[in-house]
């Protein structure tokens, strides 16, 4: 089967190495905007020989999820696109200047990614992309809070039209030095390369599957001996969320300028790998980055679950329901 093929592509230690790709339409969508990040894996794509149609939202929409604006009219901007995409006055939805099939909208990233569904690729090529490929985000993306993230919502909504989809987001220090953007784009390119040698059918990944990928800190001209691991959303948390009575009680918000605003809000906190516990799931994506990994995580459609869990499950709850 393709997915043990793709356990063998990247075990832990085992380096990704550049291979000749297929050529591929492909959607690139974030939810940051016209970032450096994006921008370098789109330079990378075409150079790779793959057709690219770009759709990002106009403003940095992290955290939004799967949410949608129904019935909201999009109007002319109201405030200048991230990387200026766009300026105020433009239309709310149009091509980016100076960018070939490049897109902008101002909405949530799912909105961007079915603007590029609905839309740019049924003008372009007359048929669905053949992978939406979404990021790299600024900040990555693991266990629960996946759940929250619109990189990841784009990838899942995806699989909802029968696309294949990868995520992948970097660490927060991309969003600060664009020198990083190449080496992430690069790593992207070489994970492409690898499920394109391996595929079976002309299909990059199994039916109903899309891959989370999460990318560590490393150094500038390192990327390239970072191990890679498989694993799974597990149950060790990198990013603790919760909900507090007064945010400016709390260290992180205080630190980000709160301190003082006795109002109730939600904050997070992070964890380190001295906070995991012996029963830790060893395979968890978040244990695996704090250890240096790029992580790989196969990831179903919504909360849909495995074919063998669906099957105990229904016949534990035939049993309940008698």
């Amino acid at each position: 089967m393709r997915f043990n093929r793709l356990a063998v592509c990247v075990t832990a230690g085992a380096a990704l190495l550049p291979l000749p790709s297929l050529a591929m339409n492909v959607l690139l969508v974030n939810d940051d905007g016209l970032t450096a990040n994006v921008q370098a894996l789109r330079t990378a794509l075409l150079a790779a020989g793959h057709e690219v149609l770009l759709s990002v939202p106009c403003r940095n929409q992290s955290g939004k999820g799967a949410s949608l604006d129904f019935f909201k009219p999009i109007g002319p901007l109201t405030e200048t696109c991230v990387g200026e995409a766009a300026t105020v006055g433009d239309p709310g939805v149009g091509p980016i200047d100076g960018l070939d099939d490049a897109h902008y909208v101002d909405g949530t990233p799912v909105m961007a990614t079915m603007y590029g569904l609905d839309v740019l690729a049924p003008q372009h090529w007359g048929m669905a992309p053949d992978l939406v490929l979404s990021g790299p985000n600024e900040g990555q993306n693991l266990g629960t809070i996946a759940l929250t993230s619109g990189t990841v919502s784009n990838s899942q909504y995806a699989l909802s039209r029968g696309v294949s989809a990868i995520s992948v987001s970097a660490d927060h220090h991309t969003s600060k030095d664009a020198s990083f953007a190449p080496e992430v784009a690069d790593l992207t390119l070489q994970l492409l390369a690898q499920l394109e040698a391996r595929s079976l059918d002309d299909e990059l990944l199994p039916d109903g599957v899309a891959l989370n990928v999460n990318i560590p800190d490393f150094h500038l001209g390192e990327s390239t001996l970072l191990p890679w691991e498989v694993t799974r959303f597990g149950n060790f948390e990198q990013m603790n969320t919760f909900f507090v009575t007064s945010l400016g009680d709390d260290p992180l918000a205080a630190r980000l300028g709160l301190a003082g605003v006795d109002l109730p809000g939600v904050t997070f906190a992070f964890s380190s790998p001295d906070d995991a516990t012996a029963d830790t799931d060893p395979q968890s994506e978040a244990l695996k980055l704090l250890e240096g990994a790029i992580t790989v995580t196969p990831m179903q459609l919504g909360y849909e679950a495995s074919l063998e869990e669906s099957h105990r499950l229904s016949q534990y709850l035939r049993q309940a329901m008698q």
